[in-house]
Parts: C-alpha cells; structure tokens; sequence
C-alpha cells in the first residue's frame, strides 16, 4: 500500500485510490474514515495499482477476492452482514489503466450485549486497577470493535503490571458473538497475582553527598513496586542539572522473594551552563538574556545563577543562590539579588531589590514563603520618589505532574499575598492579593480553547497610594495582558495626564486555537480587562486572530487585535520572535 496514497484518502474522505495501473474508487454509505482506512489496507488490489502491466486474468483473480476481503475488514469494527458490488473496465483512453469501483453499505453492526469484568488476587482492590475500570470503553449497547476489545485488555493488564501486579494475567477472556442476532459477549477476569516490593537499591553516582541523593529517590527498599515512583525519581534527577545522564533501570523480578531490584546510575553532569537568548516583540522591541549557570557549587548540592536581561523598556542584573533543604524539586532556600530599569507606562522605575524564599511542595501545590527588601526611585515627569519597603508574602503554586505522578494536567493557578507593614520601616502600609489562572479544554485532537486571566488587588489608604512604587502599582494591555492596546497603556491618569498604575487589575482571555501542520497553530481570541482603582470600573476589550510556530529553538507568535471598546480605534499588530542559543 502506498503511504502517501492513504493520507490523500485519510483527508480527503473521498474513498479514491488513484495510481497509475489501476483507479479504484471505493463508494460507502455511512462509512467512516476508520472504515475506508480499513479495507484498503485489506485489499490486495491495492498492492498492485501502480502496475502498468496487469492482465485480464490477474485481474479477475484479484477482483474475486474483493467481498471476502472486504468482509474481513469489516469483521474487526463490528459489521459481519455488509453488502458488497463492485465493477472493473480498462480506461477507454488507456488500456493499460483498469477502473475498478466499488459499493459498499456496511450493514448494521454487532453490539454488545452483556458485559461482566472481574478481578481477583491481591490487587483486587487496588484504586488504580479500580478506576481503569471505572473508565471501561466496553458497556453494553456499543458497537462491538475488535480493536478498542484488545486494547482495554491490555491497558488493564498494563495498569497492574506498573502498579507492582507483575503476574497479573487473564483467568478468562470470552469474547462470544451472535452473528444472526448481532448480539455480542463479554466475560472477563482478571487475576492480578501477589504484590511485588522494590528490592535492593544500588545507587552509582560520585557527583554529590550520598545522603542529598538518598532524598531525591522516591522510593525505599520494602515499599510496594510502582513504576510510577522509578518515573518520578527519573525526573526529578534530571531536573537537578547535577547529571548528564540519569538511568533509573527496574531489574529482573525474583519471583520467590516478589521483589524487584533498582539500580540507578548517575554521571556527573557540566558544571557550568550558558545560555544566549534574543527576541523581539512589539512591547518590548528587541531584547536579549545573557545567564550562567553555575549547576553544581559543591556536593551539598549548592547552585547560583547569574543572568542578565535587555531590552527597549528597561534592563536587569540578578544574581540567584540555591541551597536545597530536602531536594531542589521539594524544598530549597534560594537567595536572589537584583538591579533593575523598567519603563511603566510613563513611569520609570530604578530599583535594588533582595529576596529569601523558602520553597516547600505540599501536596498538589508549592508554596514559597518570602520577605523581599526593595528600594526602588520611581521617576515621573514631574517628580522623583525614591521608597523603601520591606514585604513579607507567601505564594501558592500548582505543582508540575510528573512530581506528583499524575498524568498531564490541563490547568495551572497560582496566588500571591505580599504587603508592607509601615511598622518594619516601610514607606507605605498596604496588601494585595494577586491570583492567575490557565485551563486548556481539548476539544478535539486539533482543537483547544484556553481561557486564562489575572486578578490583582490592593488594599491601602488613599493617603498612602502616592507613596507606592512604580513596580508593586498594576498596569494592563499588551502582547501578554489585553491585545489592541499597548503595554503598560492601560492605567488610570493623575492629574496632570501622566498614567501612574492603578490599585487593581483585572484581566482575562478566551482563546481558541486550531494546531495545523509543521509546527503551526492558528488561534482566535478575546481579551478583556483593565487596570483600574475601583472594581467598578469600565473594562476594555478586543478581538483578534494569531499564528504561532514553535520549534525547539525559536518561537514566533503573530496577533492581529482590534479594540471594541474605544471606537475609531485601529487593529495593532503584536508580534513575538524569540530565539535561544
């Protein structure tokens, strides 16, 4: 069968196979893509269309073969009784092309009738076991297919085996059909054997302190076998930067002692990373990051970070120093120190700042617990105010899934508390609250809708808003905020026109996107919000269109907004390169 031949049917939808010795031209009623799909690659005609030199003879053995073939693969998806016709001719024109067509109406299927799936053994009772289960695809009234029969067999098995199941086998699996009544049977049972427990755990590794590594394994000889706990540790290795390469190998099960050995063999990875970064984008121009990262201090698993970042808008100098409590996934104090310049609407913000967070993973969320020290000038047109604050805060995180071993999450949500008690020195007292939040709703394989926003509020004395700088004020619109509207340009004005940041913000999107071939996703979308200093007030929002392509290396991303709210306003382009080296 011709490769390319089946995707042009597969997209198509048109039931055509066209080659240059024989055009077969397959016509359904009802029939599916799966269907189509199916019978080509049953007929042996199609092994031969793009020969020039078939005779009569051959074709006529080939042509007799069409019902049986056809009914074959038909069998597997559930049809036994189709109705089958079929015609072949030389091309009046070409004598060495045969025509053949063919009509096909499937028929009704075979549906199941009565379904009965046990389990028994040890495992019995396991959750994972039990909600596999739950998630059947084989319930009576549905069309018999043979395939989706197999795979749901094999995914139950698969699901015992990586929850420590490792002689998990069918006892029985019936699978009884009644053609003439188009009924079919099920009866399943599973028998998931003894448990198995992880072994010895040889660990080879010569990078850091022998007991920092015993805090990264997920697992300790004598705990129930899970392969999802061999994956975890497999990632979080990885992602310590401390190795090269991590191999996390399950050795041979000792069906006696239902123990399953694990040896683990780490090489030292460079200890020294750098990294180039250049983009450009209609908020900030060109701009460009410069870091090195030094991955391995010392064997207690120290790290640091130097990086440097540029751009029309500003620039920054930081410095990051980690030290991990338990491991860097779960617990770690970091220690950061920064000189920034930032161009906020038209305000320009100079500010020093130090950081002490202490990261903690609880359950599904990280939390950071931090005080930052900031001494920012904020430089208006008419005036400079230089402020010192003092902030305390803490943040909430959703963890990424594979530390928790879940399977792929569609969402994330974080929340931030930070203040300034005026009571530590601070030139203004406030609080504020900010929360954000993406979920992705896969409509199709080709088809999502991501809606995401920002909340953020601030609770302070009017007496004491003059006395807040420039970067703890909120502002909006922009490539990433509301689209059709410049950065930073959404902002209340004070008195003399200058937009100054707003108390509060509120900002959110709804986004549609279509993935297309070679890397390309198209989207449309709508953008609401503002920043504002009184929740009631008037939001603005837009339309617009996207393209974006991702490669491992690059990333564009071109949108096309149009304000709704401000009429007579005019689309504005938003356009993001960037690339890293």
């Amino acid at each position: 069968m011709k490769f390319h031949a089946l995707v042009a049917l597969v997209c198509l939808g048109a039931g055509t196979w066209a080659q240059a010795g024989v055009d077969i031209q397959l016509d359904m009623d009802g029939g599916t893509t799966q269907m189509r799909t199916n019978i080509m690659a049953f007929l042996s005609l199609s092994r031969y269309a793009d020969r020039s030199d078939l005779q009569a003879e051959t074709m006529d053995r080939l042509t007799a073969r069409i019902p049986l073939e056809i009914s074959k693969a038909l069998e597997p998806l559930g049809y036994y009784e189709p109705t089958i016709n079929f015609q072949s001719r030389l091309d009046e024109d070409d004598e060495k092309n045969w025509q053949v067509r063919i009509s096909v109406v499937p028929g009704r299927s075979v549906r199941l009738s009565e379904v009965a799936i046990t389990v028994v053994g040890e495992g019995k009772q396991d959750s994972r076991i039990l909600s596999t289960l739950a998630k059947a695809t084989l319930r009576p009234g549905q069309r018999l297919d043979h395939g989706a029969y197999d795979a749901y067999k094999n995914e139950i098995v698969r699901v015992a085996n990586r929850s420590g199941y490792l002689d998990a086998h069918w006892l029985q699996n019936d699978l009884l059909i009644d053609k003439g009544e188009r009924r079919a049977f099920v009866t399943l049972q599973l028998e998931t054997g003894a448990r198995y427990f992880f072994g010895q755990i040889e660990i080879k590794q010569n990078v850091i302190d022998p007991d920092l590594m015993q805090r990264f394994i997920r697992m300790r000889q004598g705990d129930p076998y899970d392969v999802e706990l061999l994956l975890q540790t497999q990632y979080v290795l990885d992602d310590t930067l401390y190795f090269s390469t991590v191999d996390v190998i399950g050795g041979t099960p000792d069906p006696v002692t239902r123990t399953v050995p694990v040896e683990i063999i780490a090489k030292e990875n460079r200890k020294n990373s750098y990294a180039i970064a250049l983009g450009y984008g209609t908020d900030t121009q060109q701009r460009g990051r410069l870091s090195w990262d030094r991955r391995l201090i010392n064997r207690a698993g120290h790290s640091a970070k130097l990086e440097l970042t540029g751009s029309a808008i500003g620039h920054q100098a930081s410095v990051h120093y980690v030290i991990p409590v338990r491991d860097v996934a779960l617990e770690k104090l970091e220690f950061t120190a920064a000189n920034t310049k930032e161009e906020l609407a038209d305000v320009t913000s100079y500010r020093d700042e130090f950081k002490v967070g202490f990261t903690q993973a609880l359950g599904a969320w990280q939390r950071v617990l931090f005080v930052k020290l900031l001494n920012e000038k904020s430089v208006y047109e008419d005036r400079k105010d230089t402020e010192f604050l003092v902030m305390p805060g803490v943040s909430y995180a959703t963890l990424p899934n594979y530390l928790l071993g879940q399977e792929q999450r569609n969402f994330s949500l974080s929340l931030e508390v930070r203040g300034s008690p005026s009571s530590l020195g601070s030139a203004a007292s406030f609080l504020q609250f900010i929360a954000q939040g993406e979920r992705i709703f896969n409509l199709s394989e080709q088809w999502h809708l991501r809606v995401r926003g920002t909340l953020g509020a601030s609770v302070l004395p009017n007496s004491q808003f003059r006395e807040l700088p420039a970067s703890v004020r909120f502002f909006a619109g922009g490539d990433n905020s509301v689209r059709g509207f410049g950065l930073n340009e959404l902002s209340p004005m004070d008195a003399t026109g200058q937009r100054v940041g707003a108390r509060n913000l509120m900002v959110g999107t709804t986004e549609l996107e279509c993935d297309l071939p070679k890397n390309l996703r198209a989207a449309v979308f709508y953008d609401i919000g503002n920043a504002v200093d009184h929740f009631g007030d008037s939001l603005e929002d837009s339309v617009g269109v996207g393209l974006r392509w991702h490669i491992s290396v690059a990333s564009i991303g071109l949108d096309l907004a149009q304000p709704l709210s401000e009429k007579g306003r005019g689309p504005r382009l938003h356009l993001h390169l960037s690339t890293l080296f």
